[in-house]
């Protein structure tokens, strides 16, 4: 469950971006939101991206060995009354 590998386009995002992201569930799978948008929990895993770090949710990473650059889709969460 520990051994996520993030894609080198999200790694490039997210130190382009130079915020924090969360991995998170939606109702379109698994998606990479800003932690504004959904904060992170104490349960997450933690992966630091330069002076950044992408929190995963304990329940995606039950389910995912990587994270891709079709996570930060924004229509896997635009449709989703959670966001």
């Amino acid at each position: 469950m520990h051994d996520i590998q993030v894609d080198k386009a999200v790694i490039d995002y997210i130190l382009q971006n130079k915020r924090d992201y969360r991995v998170s569930t939606s109702c379109g799978g698994p998606v990479i939101v800003p932690i504004e948008m959904k904060e992170p929990k104490a349960t997450d895993l933690r992966v630091q991206i330069g002076q950044n770090t992408l929190y995963i949710s304990r329940v995606q990473a039950r389910y995912i060995s990587r994270v891709t650059v079709d996570m930060l889709d924004p229509t896997r969460y635009e449709a989703c009354s959670i966001f």
